[in-house]
């Protein structure tokens, strides 16, 4: 899952963008300098994930070159240690896995900290929408810091890696494309 717009925001920030498979390609586009990875059911794929280890290590490659890494729901599974017990990426110490609990709401958010997507103090408002958990629920520096309908610290601000459950709408967050993009061309290492 992922907005349309998003693509179309990063192409007028000057981002060539490049969609890639992560079930079949073993590699990330030539080029790459930066990932955006949406939400979706990656606990359906977990083992086809889990098996593309030459992926997942390129990701991992990647998040620590300290290019710039904005992961939503699925993309924060993706990023965390494991999923089910499957190995994931490992970028994030978390591990994730299926719960019988459906999250699902409105969420209004605050940058706890300066990130690919956000400078800290900026105000958000997104939705969550998942049948899984990740232990920490957040990192030594959260994401985003819930203000409605409850408040609490979610996510992780990692480096230049931006990874939440919260799916937000960049367009609602006026200056976040072009951030991401110019954090692509020259990461913060």
């Amino acid at each position: 899952f992922s907005y349309a717009e998003h693509a179309e925001l990063l192409t007028a920030a000057g981002a060539r963008v490049v969609p890639f498979d992560p079930l079949r390609d073993e590699r990330l586009p030539e080029g790459t300098g930066g990932l955006v990875i949406g939400g979706g059911f990656p606990e359906v794929y977990a083992p086809e994930l889990s098996a593309n280890e030459p992926l997942r290590t390129a990701v991992a490659g990647l998040a620590a070159s300290g290019a710039p890494i904005a992961a939503e729901c699925a993309g924060l599974l993706y990023l965390a240690h494991s999923l089910d017990g499957q190995p994931m990426c490992g970028v994030l110490a978390a591990k994730a896995r299926m719960s019988e609990r459906l999250t699902l709401g409105y969420r209004e958010a605050v940058a706890v900290s300066d990130t690919s997507l956000a400078a800290a103090g900026t105000r958000v408002r997104g939705h969550e929408f998942h049948r899984t958990t990740i232990v920490p629920g957040a990192g030594p520096e959260p994401a985003w810091g819930l203000v409605h309908p409850e408040r609490r610290t979610e996510g992780f601000a990692q480096g230049d890696v931006h990874a939440s459950y919260l799916h937000v709408h960049w367009a609602s967050v006026p200056g976040a494309a072009a951030r991401f993009v110019n954090r692509c061309a020259s990461p913060a290492g």
